[in-house]
């Protein structure tokens, strides 16, 4: 019995050898050419049978699920190779990727940390890490990786770039040169790095070199609206106001601001055309306010009824009103007066104001209250 076990193990063991050495890697290659890892994976699947200890077979498990987005597989495919060999750094590279893809942040940072243990010269990791920092809101933690980056590839668009709007929005405009100055220097057409020259040179209020770098944007295909903002307010700073104007009418309303509104109504000021300028003013008032601030002054009314401070109640409603003619403000308003007050005609009268408003059927009740109110105090 011992002996037809022992050759059953066997039979069973070179089967399992015997599977995991049939992949065609014609059919393989042609897969990976074409760039069908779902194929690929689902191949290698039914070639190699579970348990596999191979190292390649599990590599190569591990990569064709990761190309197909199949990032769950990939990730226990390449930690069994890890369980197996903790010091395969390039398999913790992958396990840190492919965390952060999943949103894992956490874990790809713990990946990450132990990658620094064991090469403190690895660029791409500093990369990975001042990422995970500035989505953490570190941003402390997010220049200091940056710094090492850099350090280890001054040249390097991205880091370059992100490390010099870090600096900018600190006020450190010389560091930011610095660092632009080199990464510039060996790409001087990065559309990347231009954007944060101009940036710095916005930032430095040397508006010329602001033109000068947004319409060599603006020729490489970059518009965005921040992109002709600046343009337009270096054009009103240089008394360029006919540029500025047009610059900023070539904006899209869905880029239109405060900000991009006042600096019309300043060209246009500038340009002795005083109607034009009240309009824009006009327009960056109204963009300027939230929408939603009569029912914040509404809410403060309400607050201050239940505290009993009817006065404060009256002007919030009031300075609500001054946003947006609510029908409920006007219907909360007399029912303060009616209610607390026992101010009858002030009720009747904003009562009034609140049928004038044309409120909808849905606040059927509150119209039946109201006219019956105003019917009484005739």
């Amino acid at each position: 019995m011992k002996n037809i076990t022992s050759a059953l193990l066997l039979t069973c063991l070179s089967l399992a050898v015997s599977a995991q050495t049939k992949v065609d890697d014609g059919r393989l290659l042609d897969y990976y050419q074409t760039q069908r890892f779902a194929e690929a994976s689902a191949y290698l699947k039914s070639v190699y049978t579970e348990p596999v200890t191979d190292k390649k077979a599990l590599s190569q498990l591990a990569y064709t699920s990761n190309m197909a987005g199949n990032l769950p597989d990939a990730e226990r495919y390449y930690q069994r190779i890890y369980d197996a060999d903790s010091s395969n750094t390039g398999v913790l590279l992958s396990l840190a990727g492919i965390n952060l893809r999943r949103g894992n942040n956490t874990k790809a940072e713990n990946y990450y940390l132990q990658l620094i243990k064991r090469d403190s010269s690895n660029f791409l990791v500093y990369k990975q890490l001042a990422r995970i920092k500035q989505e953490k809101g570190d941003i402390a933690g997010n220049i200091g990786y940056l710094q090492k980056a850099n350090k280890l590839n001054p040249t390097e668009p991205d880091v370059a770039s992100d490390l010099a709007e870090m600096y900018i929005n600190l006020k450190m405009t010389p560091a930011a040169e610095k660092v632009l100055n080199v990464a510039t220097a060996a790409d001087p057409e990065n559309i990347v790095l231009l954007e944060s020259l101009m940036k710095l040179t916005y930032a430095q209020k040397k508006w010329q070199e602001t033109v000068d770098a947004c319409l060599k944007l603006i020729k490489a295909g970059s518009e965005s609206s921040m992109i002709k903002t600046k343009l337009a307010v270096s054009y009103y700073n240089l008394k360029n106001y006919t540029c500025g104007v047009e610059t900023l009418a070539e904006i899209p309303g869905i880029g239109q601001n405060e900000f991009t509104y006042y600096y019309s109504a300043m060209c246009f000021k500038a340009l002795k055309d005083n109607k034009q300028a009240i309009v824009f003013l006009n327009k960056a008032i109204t963009d300027g306010i939230s929408p939603s601030i009569a029912s914040y002054y509404g809410e403060i009314a309400d607050s201050n009824e239940k505290l009993i401070r009817y006065k404060k109640a009256i002007a919030a409603y009031q300075k609500a009103l001054q946003f947006d003619e609510n029908p409920m403000l006007y219907y909360s308003l007399a029912n303060l007066y009616e209610t607390y007050l026992k101010d009858k005609p002030s009720a009747v009268r904003y009562y009034k104001k609140y049928l004038a408003t044309k409120p909808p059927l849905v606040q059927k009740d509150y119209i039946a209250y109201a006219t019956s109110q105003v019917e009484k105090g005739k």
